[in-house]
């Protein structure tokens, strides 16, 4: 298949289904969508909440629930484009933990949730050439986020797998990495956040160019940038005590 034959993807008359649709990103990933002439909505969430608008369904989806999976994926037969927003932060969890209970939890809801979702809708965007989304982190490629970074770092490397055996099927697989947004998640993060409706717009704009990786924010790019030097330029507390690098 010619991939630059591909008619690029489109908002306008999709059919987007967003998981985690109640929070600050999907909230933003619902209304834009819409603005972009998406002619149905699917705004899940465990717990679905009424919109007053005729173009969005609530539909009950919990990520880590196989069975809720399944369910949803049977309500929505005629998706296009998925967006895989839900996501959580477990500020007690580490790597380091002797019991990783935790550690664990989070991984369902941060990576193997995703996964199942987008598995759970492959027919439907193979049928119609659809696209997928999946919604990492700056902290996809910076580990100072413990148990979370290893999450989003996991997504990561399975959008990568999921660009290259979906491609040749007409699905078309995008990731945005962005730092702080501004969300009821990082109410407690003292640090300058992005504007969600800005992450978003960037996000769609990014699916409709069919970007492989869409990067919301300097911080993102930075640090993307630094993948190919040497690893204490990211991490430079690995620097001996004393070292000029270190004291820079």
């Amino acid at each position: 298949m010619d991939l630059k034959s591909q008619a690029e993807p489109t908002l306008k008359n999709a059919v987007v289904l967003i998981t985690g649709a109640n929070g600050g990103l999907g909230t933003e990933f619902v209304r834009q969508a819409l603005e972009r002439g998406a002619r149905k909505v699917y705004a899940t969430a465990r717990t679905p909440r009424e919109w007053g608008d005729e173009r969005i369904v609530p539909l009950a989806l919990d990520v880590t629930d196989a069975a809720s999976i399944a369910a949803a994926a049977a309500a929505a037969p005629d998706v296009t484009v998925v967006i895989n927003n839900a996501g959580a932060t477990s500020p007690h969890s580490s790597l380091l933990d002797a019991d990783l209970t935790e550690t664990r939890a989070l991984f369902e809801t941060n990576f193997w949730g995703p996964l199942a979702v987008a598995n759970a809708f492959l027919p439907a965007l193979t049928a119609t050439k659809g696209a997928l989304l999946n919604v990492h982190s700056v902290l996809s490629w910076l580990a100072i986020g413990d148990a979370y970074s290893a999450t989003k770092a996991a997504l990561w490397s399975a959008t990568n797998t999921q660009r290259l055996r979906l491609a040749p099927l007409g699905v078309h697989v995008a990731g945005l990495h962005l730092g702080y947004a501004d969300t009821p998640m990082t109410a407690g993060v003292d640090a300058p956040k992005l504007a969600p409706a800005d992450v978003v717009r960037d996000a769609y704009d990014g699916i409709e160019a069919r970007e492989y990786e869409i990067l919301a924010d300097d911080l993102s790019r930075q640090v993307k940038a630094g993948l190919a030097a040497p690893i204490t330029a990211l991490y430079p507390d690995l620097l001996p005590v004393g070292s000029t690098l270190a004291r820079a």
